[in-house]
């Protein structure tokens, strides 16, 4: 009895026994000098309502924090809100900000804007620090490319091959993103002449309505292209995979961000337009299994995707991953021996890829890296003889030509961006995508917030940043000594390994010789996953002595 009487003069408890006081002292003045009103009631409402909020929170039934501190602990949830602006605006420097530096932001956003995105006085990285990357100029560089540079995407089974621009919109769907956005990006795609990847999510209205070429991805809920099952339904896929809009149609076996991990959208969020889009019902849970159920070996994938190129016309079909284990792409590989079918094009995806939300422990530990995953890639295919077969696009924090340049010096063909669209749409890093409360009306479906995004202003931002971001990456080639992109080579590139080291990518990432598989391979990143790859399973066969497990205790 004696500690609760002295509660109130405890430091923890003093902001709620000052409002208390507060609140006494006005209804005693209303009582003493009744004319006063109209300046102590509102002073009684403020000091009223937070006596009653010090209560509410000295009771809490849960909140540790709350009962201790009354009033005062709501400076710490206020401060923990704005917690994230705080260190984007005043404390986070040039270089250093997470997942994207504040550099690398601005020079989307004047690109986007068509403003001046030069820097003065010099780099402002550390360049004697481990881990620094640069490419090598030559002393005679070549005059810049006057237009933009392409490629064509289609092999030999392949009857509507595709020009292609150098960077695309990357995976991004209706539903992760707002209406709005994907106007906003199809349209630009369409003015400057690039490609539009749809996301899992199905071939929305608002995807077909800007006319832009669309590149139609297929995940495992098969949206646009299922029947009341959930099943792949191969009528209604050839009714949208024809469609002249669609130049070409991708297979996403799994995707940066959550490699492995499927994914639900609650019934609540499934707006009738949503429901329309991936042919789903109304009142539902819609469910993207974590495995496709229309093939389970490698084999049977590739007998599905050569039924993808026959039902969307003879278009250029390929698949998108993000590296897991080696053994599984490397059955790929031999199943595409075994077949005689090659995919057209194939987009590697990074671990440090991701629009959309994803448990932490599948975004920071699950999952290769983009350019480990695109070297193997590369590697595989030239070790099986089938690299002048097959595209390759790659998929990861890319935003500048630099980050482009590097990923086709180690195997890309070209490059996707996803969050960098994302910034020229007017995105600010609030990192607030999976809350449906994005600030810019870029990641939300809610249509008040949505409305804040002027899709012919981000039209015309999607476009110029696309273009400046591909002159600057042919400057870059032309000042490299080369007339084209896909001339980039490993050896092009360094990095600083450590104070008194640096080594080429070549070395970093050697490359095998065409047809190493083939003929018996003694590198080490492939030549036992290569042994435990089977074409008609993507479980590894047995070829080292397993562990021997633990006793029992």
């Amino acid at each position: 009895m004696h500690r609760s009487r002295i509660l109130i003069f405890s430091p923890r408890y003093i902001t709620l026994t000052l409002v208390v006081l507060a609140t006494l002292g006005c209804l005693l003045g209303l009582a003493l000098a009744p004319g006063a009103w109209p300046w102590l009631l509102p002073l009684l409402l403020a000091f009223g309502g937070l006596t009653a909020l010090g209560f509410r929170d000295l009771f809490h039934p849960t909140h540790a924090i709350l009962r201790s501190y009354p009033i005062a602990a709501h400076l710490r949830f206020i401060m923990e809100e704005i917690r994230p602006e705080m260190r984007q605006y005043f404390f986070e420097d040039e270089k250093n900000g997470t997942p994207f530096s504040r550099d690398k932001r601005a020079v989307v956003y004047q690109r986007a804007k068509g403003q001046l995105d030069k820097r003065p006085f010099g780099t402002q990285y550390e360049v004697y620090q481990d881990g620094f990357e640069w490419l090598h100029h030559s002393m005679a560089p070549r005059p810049v490319a006057e237009a933009p540079p392409r490629l064509v995407i289609g092999g030999p089974d392949c009857s509507q091959p595709y020009s292609a621009s150098l960077l695309n919109i990357s995976a991004m769907s209706f539903g992760s993103l707002s209406a709005n956005a994907i106007r906003a990006l199809n349209r630009g795609a369409k003015a400057g002449g690039f490609a539009h990847d749809t996301g899992e999510g199905g071939l929305s209205p608002h995807h077909r309505e800007g006319g832009g070429d669309l590149i139609w991805e297929l995940g495992s809920g098969y949206f646009s292209a299922r029947d009341a099952q959930g099943r792949f339904d191969p009528a209604l896929f050839e009714k949208n995979a024809t469609l002249p809009q669609v130049r070409m149609v991708e297979l996403k076996l799994s995707q940066g961000a959550k490699p492995g991990h499927g994914g639900v959208l609650p019934a609540a969020k499934v707006s009738a337009e949503i429901a329309a889009t991936r042919g789903i019902a109304m009142g539902e849970d819609c469910i993207s299994p974590a495995a496709h159920s229309a093939f389970a070996t490698p084999v049977e994938l590739l007998r599905f995707l050569a039924e993808m190129r026959r039902l969307s016309g003879g278009k250029p079909a390929g698949f998108k991953l993000c590296i897991g284990h080696r053994w599984e792409f490397l059955a790929i590989c031999k199943a595409m021996l075994e077949t005689g079918i090659t995919p057209d094009f194939i987009v590697v995806d990074g671990a440090e890829g991701g629009t959309g939300a994803a448990p932490l422990e599948f975004m920071d530990h699950l999952g290769m890296p983009m350019r480990e995953g695109l070297n193997f890639v590369h590697n595989a295919l030239i070790g099986i003889g089938l690299r002048d077969r097959v595209r390759i696009g790659a998929s990861g924090k890319i935003a500048t030509a630099f980050d482009m340049a590097r990923a086709m010096a180690l195997g890309a063909d070209w490059c996707n961006a996803g969050r960098g669209f994302m910034f020229a749409l007017g995105c600010i890093h609030s990192l607030s995508c999976h809350t449906d409360r994005c600030p810019t009306g870029v990641a939300t479906q809610d249509p008040t917030r949505s409305r804040a995004l002027v899709v012919p202003d981000k039209t015309q931002r999607v476009t110029q940043f696309q273009a400046a971001t591909v002159a600057a990456l042919s400057e870059l080639v032309a000042a490299a000594g080369l007339d084209h992109p896909s001339q980039l080579r490993p050896q092009h590139f360094f990095r600083r390994v450590s104070a008194q080291e640096v080594r080429s990518f070549a070395e970093l990432f050697p490359e095998l010789a065409p047809g190493e598989l083939l003929h018996g391979t003694h590198d080490p990143r492939f030549r036992e996953a290569w042994q435990m790859a089977d074409a008609h399973s993507f479980a590894p066969r047995a070829t080292v002595t397993p562990r021997l497990e633990p006793e029992a205790v």
